[in-house]
């Protein structure tokens, strides 16, 4: 271990000490393999300060931390609602640096000298943070530009930090039973692939190409412009942009803004990001966008984007129509479809959980959120489930959009927008045919078990042949006799069936009946015939 590293991990003790985290590594194997228990006065993850005191220590040890809880506080299904509230305080600031270090950085990354590149450069910085800072700047074309700064040496400081952290979490799992179950080794690999993102500002300027393109044809909707000669992975020069902030548009009493339109606009190309492109902002808080002349919606800090492919896209479409539809049980069926929740959980007592979750928060009015995604992400939590993070993240986003829209519009029905939109995605996988006959949770199952068939006969046949697998039925099946005239039955009845919707130019009942004559045959052959 060098001696940099030794020193910093120094400091990351001492802070840990400071704030009593260090008795969450004081569990070692050989205390484990005695099966002590610790005294609630030693077990830090009983304190009711355990919030302040973890957003004091990452405020204290600096920008990587800050950054760790700042993910986290937008991860309620993973340190729980008051950790993550707490979290959302952490204040990302740092010292400024001087013009004389931006300049060095800007002239070794655009290899050129800056009274050259730009015609003007501003010396005071608009903004600062841990990670960059921004000045303003004029091209010698004399397209005015905001120019983005990485900090000198930063790579370098998280890098180090990220080993040590990786090292902390690894040792919390395996000697502490207390958080072996929040999988700290994962949440650790989630965001050190997530601070290299933020950190390269190429990242940020493809996600400002790839974005401003989705929005090529929508005057309503507005990209900074960015200018490739001029960027790199530490420096990104774009557009300068003025114009009016949400709080200031929210204030105005005057005609200047239509905020029905600005309300409408900003939620259709959220959902435009979400359920079309599959490629949306990941924190779209109010101070990420700005509100243009002729009410022209900009977004702003593009480094923090969610990607969805088109099979995710189309599960998203599902879970929104059930959603809103409050349908529970389809609801269920498509998070387990999605592996999101475990075949083996108690749907009985979920399902009047989540039932008892749209009554409280929808009531017999049903036009936006208002909480409840985050009350889902709750209840997911009190079932141990560990929701995907992109879920997560279009969950918050689509929270703020909701926010913002409604303070724009109070009367905006989200739902109304929302169902058009998910119903055009959800009936690519569906016949429109199918779709109008009957419920749409009915459809989106026999999808489901078309598509699982495959994978749930040779987990049938595995289990089988490995001697898992019970079989229970209200009849006698331990002859030979009994198993071949059920398997019989099956068959003629699947066959005589013409009736229900069709999967394969066949009635849907028909497909079960087989399914469960071979899973019958197979277990015959099994237990009479291989025995």
């Amino acid at each position: 271990m060098d001696k940099e590293t030794k020193e910093r991990l120094g400091e990351i003790r001492a802070a840990m000490k400071k704030y009593g985290f260090d008795k969450i590594l004081g569990q070692t194997a050989k205390s484990k393999l005695r099966h002590k228990e610790l005294d609630d006065e030693d077990n830090l993850l009983l304190d009711d300060e355990l919030p302040v005191k973890l957003r004091l220590m990452l405020q204290e040890l600096g920008t990587t931390f800050i950054k760790l809880g700042q993910l986290l506080s937008t991860r309620p299904d993973i340190v729980g609602e008051k950790v993550a509230a707490e979290l959302a305080n952490l204040q990302d600031d740092n010292p400024a640096i001087t013009y004389e270090q931006v300049k060095e950085i800007v002239e070794r990354e655009l290899e050129g000298n800056i009274d050259e590149l730009y015609a003007d450069f501003k010396h005071e910085h608009l903004a600062t943070a841990s990670i960059g800072q921004v000045h303003e700047a004029t091209l010698i074309t004399g397209e005015r530009v905001a120019v983005k700064i990485q900090k000198e040496g930063i790579t370098d400081k998280i890098d180090l930090d990220l080993r040590i952290m990786k090292y902390v979490a690894n040792r919390a799992d395996k000697f502490n039973s207390d958080l072996k179950k929040l999988n700290l080794p994962g949440i650790m690999e989630e965001f050190d692939r997530s601070i290299h993102k933020e950190i390269d500002y190429n990242n940020e300027f493809m996600n400002m190409q790839r974005i401003e393109m989705n929005f090529v044809d929508n005057p309503q909707i507005h990209i900074p412009a960015t200018y490739a000669e001029y960027c790199t992975s530490k420096v990104l020069t774009m557009e300068f942009i003025e114009g009016t902030k949400l709080n200031d548009v929210y204030a105005s009493t005057g005609d200047e803004f239509d905020k029905k339109l600005l309300a409408k606009n900003v939620l259709d190309s959220y959902l435009q990001q979400l359920f079309i492109d599959g490629f949306f902002h990941g924190d779209p808080h109010p101070g990420n966008i700005m509100i243009l002349e002729d009410n022209v919606v900009c977004y702003l800090d593009l480094g923090m984007m969610g990607f969805f492919d088109e099979e995710f896209k189309r599960n998203l479409s599902e879970v929104m129509l059930l959603f809103v539809d409050q349908d529970v049980d389809g609801l269920i069926n498509q998070l387990m479809y999605m592996d999101i929740l475990d075949y083996d959980i108690d749907t009985k007592t979920l399902r009047r959980d989540l039932n008892d979750l749209f009554g409280r928060y929808f009531g017999v009015q049903l036009n936006r959120f208002d909480g409840v995604l985050e009350a889902l992400l709750s209840l997911m939590q009190e079932y141990g489930v560990i929701i995907p993070n992109e879920i997560v993240t279009m969950a918050r986003g689509l929270s703020m959009i909701e926010a913002i829209a409604h303070n724009l519009d109070p009367q905006i029905d989200v739902f109304a927008s929302i169902k058009p939109i998910a119903t055009q995605i959800a009936k690519k996988r569906v016949s429109p045919k199918e779709f109008i006959k009957g419920k749409k949770s009915n459809l989106i199952l026999y999808d489901h078990m078309v598509r699982n068939l495959p994978k749930l006969l040779t987990r049938m046949i595995h289990k089988i042949d490995n001697e898992e697998f019970r079989f229970h039925l209200e009849v006698d099946i331990t002859d030979k006799v009994s198993i071949i005239a059920l398997v019989s039955a099956l068959i003629i009845g699947s066959s005589v069936v013409s009736f229900g919707p069709r999967l394969f130019d066949m009635p849907a009942i028909s497909l079960i009946g087989y399914i469960i004559a071979i899973i019958l045959s197979v277990i015959g052959i099994k237990k009479f015939v291989l025995k």
